[in-house]
């Protein structure tokens, strides 16, 4: 554009020049040897602007033709550039794409059309190409090669790192890192893994000190900072707490000030002022961070703030606790809990049942075990709750990267990023719950039986021989057949003249379901007959009604 300009004005120009000779007519002279020529004014100028222009005219071509060998040289040059600039590109999206034929391809191509000492790119593109073929090896050495070059070195350690980090050599990666993080300090990924590095080994301070290099630089944000750092600060007050309570006080008050929602800056806080006899401000932490989210460890802390509490105590305790957050399972446990402890059976299974009926979960169930264990001592009943946690959706737990913890930890064992764990189902339940709501309500209108000798059934109530095979029975079987089957017969809860005075008294309770026998077919083979038939134990849990039907049609079988 400015050239076209430049060449508008000069022509103006030009213009304006011829237009004032115009006006102004004069004659040149001009004598050469003896002779005299004579021309006018506008002649003479026009005469001198072609020959000007013909001589740059002439002087163009004579350099065109100099310097046209250099010129198609530069010209395929360029186009070859060109060229393998466009292999390059068709390669990396290709390897991005994970299509590593079409990479190794471009790969070849880019090799014959640009250097490859010039250009990086090529490295990077043959290693991801090696990777995408599955030659580890081959990927690592290119990458290795890159470290020679100072442009390409930083490259060759995150190609490095990323490939540790995929065959699981955490050492290696984090080698890398260290090292990638003197070479550029800036960068994130490698200021990151240096960082869990250090987590990993327990220097606090050296992580701490690291991330306020980060934060300086603003590598990351402040509110993430923020949190880093509470959660640095979390596990060195845990780890001081061990041997010095009274130095992990101010660490563990700073990171519960840093982040009120962090649920073991809360615990550990606690705990360093309850060592300290600071009851009120350690129970005002946990009630606060308890109203954010209850959790079993928040609970234990609180229970147990004081040592010499009696079991009553810390059941008022419990009590106070799940106020503050009602009708939540873990309130719920934790009064159940509490109650098992002090010997209130009834509070603590009226506890464990309401948890059951909002949110089944396996801890629910293995303390109903327990509770049962200690009020009534019935293996039969112990069995079945023990049987159904196996079955019920499990607990949260601290989870990282699929790795699950008993305890927290400051940062994930799998990749070491910090701040991973989280408090959740380590696997999610697909499906309803396996205990029906009719199963439980079954379940809960059973009473327990209050001595162990007078324990009943725990079977579920089922059709009666009378019932369902009787008329089919006593058609096909004589009365021999019916005195070697030894049948029961439990119409109206009466029993037969012919039984024991003792298998009388125990059909003839009103108050718990009759034990009766599974429905036999229509006939019975000749080796079934003399098979003598014997009754469930009284804490067996027996058969549910849904699989007594499904075996109602089968050849005989009592369980």
């Amino acid at each position: 554009m400015i050239r076209i300009l430049f060449f508008i004005l000069a022509v103006l120009l030009l213009g304006a020049g011829f237009a004032w000779l115009a006006d102004r007519p004069g004659d040149l002279v001009v004598t050469l040897s003896g002779m005299q020529y004579k021309v006018s004014l506008m002649v003479a100028a026009s005469a001198i602007v072609a020959i000007v222009a013909a001589v740059m005219l002439f002087w163009w071509i004579v350099k065109s033709l100099v310097t046209s060998p250099y010129a198609l040289r530069r010209h395929f040059r360029a186009r070859k550039r060109d060229r393998g600039y466009q292999s390059l590109s068709t390669g990396l999206i290709a390897a991005s794409a994970g299509d590593g034929e079409t990479a190794r391809r471009m790969v070849k191509q880019a090799d014959k059309l640009l250097n490859v000492d010039q250009e990086p790119l090529i490295k990077l593109l043959d290693a991801q190409a090696a990777m995408l073929e599955g030659r580890a090896e081959d990927a690592r050495a290119k990458f290795e090669s890159m470290l020679d070059d100072p442009e390409t070195k930083l490259l060759g350690l995150r190609g490095l790192y990323l490939e540790a980090q995929r065959l699981g050599a955490r050492d290696a990666s984090r080698h890398y890192a260290e090292e990638a993080a003197l070479l550029a300090p800036g960068v994130e990924w490698a200021a990151s893994a240096a960082l869990g590095q250090k987590t990993t080994h327990g220097d606090w301070d050296g992580a701490l000190l690291l991330l306020e290099k980060q934060t300086a630089t603003k590598q990351i944000d402040k509110t993430k900072a923020k949190r880093e750092r509470a959660v640095l600060l979390t596990a060195k007050a845990i780890e001081t707490f061990e041997t010095d309570p009274a130095s992990a006080r101010p660490i563990a008050m700073e990171a519960n000030k840093l982040a009120p929602d962090l649920i073991p800056a809360a615990i550990v806080a606690a705990k360093a002022l309850f060592s300290q006899g600071d009851l009120r401000k350690g129970s005002k932490i946990l009630e606060y961070t308890w109203k954010k989210q209850p959790h079993p460890e928040v609970a234990e802390t609180y229970v147990h703030a004081r040592l010499g509490d009696s079991v009553i105590d810390r059941l008022k305790r419990a009590r106070h606790l799940a106020s503050l957050y009602p009708h939540h399972p873990e309130s719920n446990l934790a009064i159940a809990r509490a109650a098992l402890t002090a010997g209130e059976l009834r509070e603590a299974r009226e506890a464990a049942e309401a948890v059951l009926r909002t949110a089944p979960r396996e801890s629910a169930y293995l303390l109903l075990a327990d509770i049962e264990e200690a009020q009534t001592g019935d293996q039969g009943r112990i069995r079945q709750w023990l049987s159904r946690a196996v079955r019920a959706p499990r607990d949260a737990a601290w989870t990282a990267d699929g790795y699950v913890s008993e305890r927290w930890a400051p940062a994930s064992p799998v990749t070491g990023r910090l701040d991973a764990f989280e408090w959740k189902v380590p696997v999610e339940q697909l499906g309803p719950v396996i205990d029906s709501g009719d199963d439980f309500d079954r379940a809960m209108a059973t009473e327990p039986a209050q001595p162990l000798g007078e324990m009943k059934a725990l079977n579920p109530a089922r059709p009666t021989v009378s019932e369902r095979e009787k008329p089919a029975f006593k058609d096909d079987l004589d009365d021999e057949d019916v005195a070697d089957a030894e049948i029961v017969h439990l119409d109206q809860g009466k029993p037969p003249q012919d039984q024991p005075a003792q298998m009388a008294a125990k059909t003839a309770n009103p108050e718990r379901p009759a034990s009766v026998l599974p429905a036999f077919p229509e006939t019975l083979k000749p080796e079934q007959k003399d098979e003598e038939l014997v009754l469930p134990v009284p804490d067996d849990p027996g058969v549910r009604p849904d699989d007594a039907a499904q075996r109602s049609s089968k050849k005989f079988r009592l369980f």
